[in-house]
């Protein structure tokens, strides 16, 4: 790729800290690196793959803002947002002119599209190559001199974790450096790192390929009967050919196309060898899109104003930004009163987390909502508003929306709440528009909690239902309100011995006395259209007696959409799993951490996703386990956020939902390659003489807990008793079962296992209900001595094990971030097993 050479030799910029410090700074970009680098005490670079936005022009006033810069500096202000070490980052520069600042951008996006696209789908295994070698050969060159002597490849070898005798890197050196100078030069350090990425695993299942072909030759039917064979594939035959030749060499006259193992190698590593759609790159929504909502899961977060603690962090843009850039499409809003005549804020509640204006979120929201994905965005709020500050609310929403805000102006007829509508409507017909979700007392049944007051205006509305927000904090608050009312219950019985006193505390006015309850705005309810919040009544019984549902039994609009604590859902789900998932076939259901989680931790969301619930919002900010799987649940579906639920529960297929189905899931650990060295933190590990990976590969299956007993062989318990080396569990109540490969030492550079696992586990209605979605499959790479729960892993992998393709296949490795190691794979052999 081409930089402008000014750029490689260094240019200078003003640099602006978070504290306002401004200083003028050399930066410059390493093409072979992929870094932008600059003159620090501290660490000065920004590794160009782990960035996730520039942000320049209008999208950069908000930043420019906070760093009290003035307006006219937007033409020369850039804004790089980047992670390092788990945490967001900012890098803000001035640079000379806009000409400039055109020219620094298009050369950083230029080599960031670069480097993403090698680590999407693993594909162009040249190009990677080519990357991998420049960027390693510029690292060991410690003398810059464009040649390596054997003391810098064996630094090389250390950096690689490559843990070989010296009398094997010496005799590596020597075949590379054929001309025997003492030193290799670019072309013989090629051939010398070609020597040690031999994979001869890749080299042993070639071989095998060959044997088991008539012709003795991986021609295009040796490789035709391994994708239907091993690899399961359901490509026609004219499809596989196609694939063949792409990697085929060139037959010589008289002679038929074949694979060579670099060919094999090659192919193997590539985006059509994907393990899942989702790792080949493609961004293509595959699924039908003409569903109604309810039928859809939707990727949603809680508390999206909070970078950290819930009682103690931070509310900022930056959390709605993060979450919609990464699919996210329904985001949270709590709206408190501004004061003083102001517009609505954002803020969690009476917390000491700080506010910030309402109308700051909404830009954001309106600017970065469909940047992602074009499917609608629903916008979760809690309004603690007064009339006049409803109507600012309103106002400020529809400034910010406009024409993208779904809303609903005739909202009575004939006085009262007219009938809404039939089913809820598809995603593909709301495409990049908002919904609001909020309590809309003019459409609730008034058989809940509402009700029109003779005695208001016609403009508002009485409130009585208690917030989600408030219901979710109760449980947080639990012990204190144990306590007041113990000393409350003390006071009564002082009260009753000694009488009430004169200048005692007046009695708990009448109802009439009471100071009136809160009213809504008009304004406010005719945006509340399609996600009418509404308080949970129970649920009507899934098969009704006699097929006859009693006139008692609750009742829901199809709008109607209801809040549960994961405590409550997950009592709901325990109680009656089939009722919940029949109300879910129609009607949204919305399922919130525990108030208790002040740490933002986060549940798994496949137990809900399991009984129907489609907005299991999480906490964003916490990269915990339930995090991973939601990531890896909607890296499907070209990444756009909305998930179609599997056949069992759209269709509230009974016989699938009655039937539990036993399988194992076979996977064969054979190798990794260049795995990321571990991070040190302490002393005695940066001292540490051994600087070398001692890995081993932890596989996890996690079932939700659709059946009281999980699934435990008995008879074929042998079947998948792992090697004396390894470790493995039994499934627990918690529906996980896991098993730990025996430790490789001194080698994370190609450690190689070939270690069979055999894992048990239990799916409702079996393959055809699609429930094996909601299966999910982690695969660890652990360092010896740090593989527990707590630890910081190597590097993960993630996925619904339904999505998952059997056969051999490359799995690209993460970080706990959910970042992507550039060159880090897992090599494994994959199936699913029906017990008979």
């Amino acid at each position: 790729m081409s930089v402008p050479e000014q750029f490689k030799t260094g240019v200078v910029f003003t640099k602006i800290n978070s504290d306002r410090k401004q200083k003028q700074v050399k930066f410059r970009l390493d093409v072979d690196q992929g870094q932008i680098l600059w003159e620090s005490k501290k660490y000065g670079a920004v590794l160009v793959e782990t960035i996730k936005e520039f942000r320049t022009g209008s999208n950069a006033a908000y930043d420019l803002a906070q760093l009290g810069l003035p307006f006219f500096d937007i033409p020369r202000f850039i804004s790089t947002i980047y992670i390092r070490s788990g945490s967001y980052k900012t890098l803000n520069v001035l640079v000379p002119t806009p000409e400039i600042l055109r020219q620094w951008e298009n050369a950083v996006r230029a080599l960031y599209t670069t480097r993403r696209d090698l680590m999407r789908g693993l594909d162009n295994v040249e190009m990677r190559e080519a990357v991998w070698q420049k960027m390693y050969w510029k690292g060991a060159d410690v003398g810059g001199d464009n040649k390596l002597d054997l003391k810098e490849v064996e630094n090389l070898c250390l950096r690689l974790n490559i843990s070989a005798p010296p009398t094997v890197i010496k005799k590596l050196f020597d075949e590379a450096d054929s001309q025997r100078t003492g030193f290799l030069d670019f072309e013989s350090f090629k051939q010398f790192v070609k020597s040690i990425k031999r994979r001869p695993e890749i080299d042993a299942l070639y071989a095998r390929i060959c044997d088991g072909s008539p012709s003795k030759i991986f021609d295009f039917q040796a490789f035709e009967m391994f994708m239907k064979g091993q690899q399961q594939s359901d490509c026609s035959a004219d499809t596989l050919k196609a694939i063949f030749v792409k990697y085929a060499t060139q037959p010589v006259e008289g002679q038929v196309p074949v694979l060579s193992t670099t060919a094999f190698t090659t192919f193997l590593l590539s985006s059509d060898n994907a393990v899942t759609a989702s790792a080949s790159g493609s961004h293509q929504v595959t699924q039908n899109m003409s569903h109604p909502l309810s039928h859809y899961y939707i990727s949603s977060s809680h508390n999206t104003y909070l970078i950290g603690h819930q009682l103690i962090g931070e509310s900022t843009v930056e959390g709605y930004i993060r979450a919609l850039l990464a699919g996210c499409r329904s985001v949270e809003l709590d709206i408190w009163d501004g004061g003083n005549n102001k517009e609505p804020v954002i803020k969690h509640g009476n917390t000491l987390t700080s506010d910030i204006p309402l109308r700051d979120i909404c830009d954001a929201i309106n600017r970065y909502a469909f940047v992602a994905s074009p499917y609608p965005v629903i916008i979760s709020a809690e309004v603690h508003l007064g009339l006049e500050s409803q109507d600012k609310m309103v106002e400020v929403l529809k400034e910010c929306f406009g024409d993208r805000l779904v809303h609903d102006e005739d909202l009575l007829q004939d006085g009262k709440p007219k009938k809404k509508i039939d089913a809820l409507p598809s995603v593909e017909s709301l495409k990049e528009k908002f919904l609001l979700k909020a309590k809309n007392l003019y459409v609730i049944d008034s058989a809940a909690t509402a009700s029109l007051a003779t005695s208001t205006p016609p403009a508002t509305i009485e409130v009585e239902e208690p917030s989600d927000t408030s219901d979710s904090e109760a449980e947080a608050t639990s012990k204190v309100a144990k306590v007041r009312g113990e000393l409350k219950s003390f006071g009564n019985k002082l009260r009753a011995t000694f009488g009430s006193k004169k200048g005692s505390r007046p009695t708990t006015p009448s109802n009439d006395q009471r100071p009136p309850k809160p009213k809504m705005s008009i304004k406010l309810a005719s945006l509340i259209v399609y996600t009418v919040g509404v308080k949970c009544r129970g649920l009507p019984p899934a098969t009704p007696t006699d097929g006859v549902q009693s006139e008692n039994a609750p009742h829901y609009e199809p709008e109607h959409i209801f809040s549960l604590s994961e405590n409550k859902a997950k009592r709901m789900i325990k109680d009656d799993m089939l009722s919940v998932i029949k109300h879910c076939q129609n009607h949204l259901v919305r399922v919130y951490p525990k108030g208790l989680r002040v740490n933002s931790t986060n549940y798994e969301p496949h137990e809900f996703w399991a009984a129907g619930a489609q907005v299991v919002a999480l906490n964003w900010q916490t990269t915990d386990f339930g995090y991973l799987i939601n990531q890896a649940m909607f890296q499907e579906n070209g990444r756009c956020g909305y998930i179609l639920k599997p056949p069992a529960l759209t269709d509230f297929n009974t016989k699938l939902l009655t039937q539990r189905t036993m399988h194992f899931f076979d996977v064969t650990i054979i190798s990794a390659q260049q795995l990321p060295t571990p991070k040190r933190s302490t002393k005695s590990e940066l001292l540490k003489k051994n600087p070398y990976v001692d890995p081993l590969v932890e596989v996890s299956l996690h079932v939700p807990d659709w059946s009281s007993t999980p699934f435990i062989p008995t008879e074929s318990k042998a079947a998948y008793s792992p090697s004396h080396k390894a470790t493995t569990t039994e499934p627990t109540s918690s529906r996980k079962v896991s098993f730990k490969t025996s430790i490789v030492k001194d080698n994370g550079f190609n450690p190689v296992w070939q270690e069979e696992i055999c894992l048990p586990f239990d799916c409702l209605g079996g393959r055809e209900s699609g429930m094996m979605d909601l299966v999910f499959v982690k695969f660890v790479v652990w360092q010896k001595g740090k593989d527990d729960d707590g630890d910081e892993p190597l590097a993960v992998y993630c996925a619904p094990l339904g999505c998952l393709k059997s056969g051999f296949r490359h799995l690209p490795l993460h970080d706990s971030q959910g970042s992507q190691h550039l060159f880090s794979t897992l090599f494994v052999e994959i199936g699913i097993r029906d017990v008979a």
